[in-house]
């Protein structure tokens, strides 16, 4: 298939230079574009929208030099130079006189071979080509990017009656492969499927909420990570999408739905939405919405009858907390007012849904893969549903009243995802099932894993065998590692011979690969005060890590999201890294006062010895490892990685993170990267080095850098790294790191300041600083 390698954007505003930011973190080159500025500043629209990328909160690009692929312009001086260009995005303002005179500029300058697109996500593909020629229209299409453009996973693609297929074949193919999005074909359709299902939901939610008379933090802690939806809830994502803008969304999405769509039910303004957009309460942007953070760090939350902020308070709701633990269906039986609100808001969304079958789409798996890739959702709709039962949800809905859409109905004999021939095929509309069709190379771990059955299991994580390959994957909340995680992955590593597997594979497809130990379970040993029973659960990570490590066989460890902490640990061990383009990365225990103690101080020393080639004298990369320890440095990006030495010459990474588990099996079939990760022993710099970095701490002390606590635990990274109070020279091996690390751990959990921190983070989410 034909690659697009020029490409231009027009428009350099938040999505605009989110578009360009993407197509350069690709490895191209993309000309952006926006208005003539003035004549000193001929292209200041698109270096504001350049200087949007850099920002460091959220950075568009994935190292700042791929930024020198980004050329800036403007249209009066530079429009003429996109003839012979292979794509044109345009992204400007919602306005249709504005985008049809930049469409006759394009229509003039360019030929058949350049594909013009539109970001547009409410304004059809006819009003958009009115007057165009047939030549025109053969070759525009809409592509509508979610923004972050880089971090939304989604991409709706959409073509007219007389969009030539395989335009959309092309931009298909190439915003899959080169710019890392799930694309989802849709129908020329008001919102398309994302937004007309998602903002319907948050509205919906919205409006229950005040009916209920609910708080903001009473509804977002329901509708939010009891319902698999993320855990800014209702109230919390209305804040950082903005107020102002999710009330002309609502706007937009009222003027052009048909009207007996059930969206108008909950369209109507609101008195309070209105009454805080015009108080400038607009939401994270403006520094206050439904929640407000202090100078001090403090969450205030906006009492809509008082309308004064409070002091924020979880609202503690135990058939929520329980619903997380259990499963949705027992906060949907709840009689009470929670119970009410979960299930008169996704009965609604889940009729809604199934109701757009099939006069907006006849594809269930673009519906629930739109809400997974654009709104976040762990579940979609029918998958929802499928986890429910159809029938208790038809049932129920049928017991008050309430009309069961037409498909809804045909899923209730047999759900709507079903194993056919041993591959996961889904509901049509003809009552026929279909296997779910996916792009050569992409591979789902989730959908995978309804194939199969795992060989060990606990609540934490689990193994699979899946087609020669042993798959470990992690699953408690946020990921977190405990006895069971290990014990999990021990047991893996000890069965692949055995059992006549090809290799061994670490990888989840959940937000993030893994968040670090459970905290609460060190907690609770030194509540306990059983320093021995942590001991053991240390030396075991370490051992099972080692083992990874060390394997006679293949392994690739392929994380997404964030690996930070313990999660770390493991990346750090595996001989073959396979990871996410925006994959983070870092040892941050430091912060809570600990230090990495499951080989982590051991390997990120050895990292830096690699990467500086100084096995001999190790002093530089004793200061290197030792500044990142200290200080909890995480990276946002593989590229970033490798300058910190996080990732090694043969780990790589993929754009889209839908092929970072087909990618990781490939390596694995290939039978390259068998031999294990040798690491030798090392000589220490010692106690000279080790009194420099405590007279380095002991400055920062005073001029304060660093809280008295954090020399201490810094102090302790300074002993496992040079040694200590030893002689020069001394040889060190990785199990006398390891022994150092467990050591220094243990010897730092003991100290009031430690679990003052960690007790602080857990109970409050806050970090303290003492």
């Amino acid at each position: 298939m034909n690659n697009l390698e020029k490409i231009a954007v027009i428009g350099a505003g938040t999505m605009g230079s989110g578009i360009a930011g993407q197509i350069a973190n690709s490895g191209r080159e993309v000309f952006l574009i926006d208005i003539y500025g003035d004549d000193d500043h001929p292209n200041a629209f698109a270096e504001a929208g350049y200087r949007r990328l850099l920002n460091p909160k959220q950075p568009g690009l994935i190292h700042p030099d791929v930024g020198q692929r980004i050329r800036l312009g403007n249209l009066r001086d530079h429009i003429n130079e996109l003839s012979g260009y292979d794509w044109v995005a345009e992204a400007v303002v919602e306005r249709l006189e504005i985008k049809q005179e930049i469409y006759r500029k394009l229509d003039a300058i360019t030929d058949d071979r350049t594909i013009i697109t539109s970001n547009t996500s409410t304004i059809p593909i006819r009003l958009l080509t009115e007057g165009l020629p047939e030549s025109f229209c053969r070759r525009f299409a809409v592509t509508h990017f979610f923004n972050p453009v880089r971090f939304m996973r989604l991409l709706e693609l959409v073509g007219s009656d007389k969009t030539d297929p395989e335009v959309l074949n092309r931009l298909d193919d190439f915003c899959d492969r080169q710019l890392g999005k799930g694309v989802i074909r849709c129908g020329d359709t008001p919102g398309f499927l994302a937004n007309r299902i998602g903002v319907y939901s948050l509205q919906l939610a919205l409006f229950k909420a005040f009916e209920l008379n609910l708080s903001a933090s009473e509804a977002d802690a329901i509708f939010g990570r009891p319902m698999a939806f993320p855990k800014t809830g209702v109230f919390g994502l209305y804040d950082l999408i903005g107020i102002d803008l999710m009330a002309d969304v609502v706007k937009s999405l009222k003027r052009i739905l048909p009207e007996n769509d059930a969206f108008h039910e909950v369209s109507a303004e609101l008195p309070m939405i209105n009454f805080m957009i015009e108080n400038g309460q607009i939401g994270n942007k403006n520094g206050q919405g439904f929640y407000r953070i202090d100078d001090n760090g403090d969450r205030h939350e906006f009492n809509r009858q008082s309308r004064e902020y409070e002091p924020h308070k979880k609202p503690g709701i135990a058939i929520a907390e329980q619903a997380e633990r259990t499963g949705l269906k027992v906060l949907l039986d709840d009689e009470g007012v929670y119970g009410q609100y979960a299930w008169q808001v996704l009965s609604k969304v889940l009729v809604y849904s199934a109701s757009l079958i099939p006069e907006v789409t006849d594809d269930l798996v673009a519906i629930d893969d739109a809400m997974k890739l654009g709104y976040n959702w762990v579940n979609g709709p029918f998958e929802i549903l499928d986890m429910l039962g159809v029938d208790y949800v038809a049932s129920r809905l049928e017991s008050e009243g309430r009309r069961v859409p037409g498909f809804m109905e045909k899923g209730r004999k047999t759900g709507f995802y079903v194993l056919r021939n041993n591959r996961l095929s889904t509901l049509q509309v003809n009552a026929s099932h279909v296997a779910i069709p996916r792009p050569e190379g992409v591979l789902r771990f989730h959908e995978v894993r309804r194939q199969i059955k795992p060989q060990n299991t606990t609540e934490s994580a689990s193994w699979y065998e899946h087609d020669g390959i042993v798959v470990v994957e992690f699953h408690s909340k946020a990921n977190a590692l405990n006895q069971d995680s290990m014990n999990i992955l021990a047991d893996a590593l000890e069965n692949v011979i055995s059992r006549g597997n090809k290799g061994l594979i670490v990888h989840n497809d959940a937000q993030h690969f893994s968040c670090g130990v459970d905290l609460s379970r060190v907690r609770g040993f030194f509540e306990k005060d059983d320093l021995d029973g942590l001991d053991s659960f240390l030396k075991h990570f370490q051992a099972t890590v080692m083992a990874l490590k060390n394997a006679g066989f293949p392994v690739v460890v392929a994380p997404v999201g964030m690996s930070i902490g313990g999660g770390y640990e493991v990346v750090l061990h595996a001989p073959e890294v396979i990871c996410h383009a925006n994959s983070v990365m870092g040892l941050v225990e430091s912060g809570v006062g600990l230090i990495a103690s499951g080989g982590g101080c051991k390997e990120t020393l050895y990292r830096w010895v690699e990467k500086l080639d100084c096995e001999h004298e190790i002093d530089n990369a004793c200061w290197k490892a030792f500044m990142n320890l200290g200080y909890g440095t995480t990276t946002t990006s593989p590229v970033l990685a490798m300058e910190q030495a996080m990732l090694r010459g043969n780990d790589r990474y993929e754009i889209n993170r839908d092929r970072v588990y087909a990618s990781a099996r490939a390596s694995i079939l290939s039978g390259k990267n068998q031999e294990p990760l040798v690491r030798r022993d090392l000589k220490i710099p010692g106690k000279p080095l080790f009194d420099k970095m405590t007279d380095w701490l002991n400055e920062a002390l005073a001029n304060g850098k660093l809280m008295k606590h954090d020399t201490i635990v810094a102090t302790e990274i300074a002993t496992i790294l040079t040694g200590g109070d030893v002689e020069p020279g001394t040889i060190f091996s990785e199990e006398d790191f390891l022994e150092r690390e467990r050591r220094s751990f243990l010897k730092l959990v003991e100290t009031r300041q430690t679990q003052e921190r960690i007790v602080g983070l857990l109970d409050t989410g806050k970090a303290v600083r003492n």
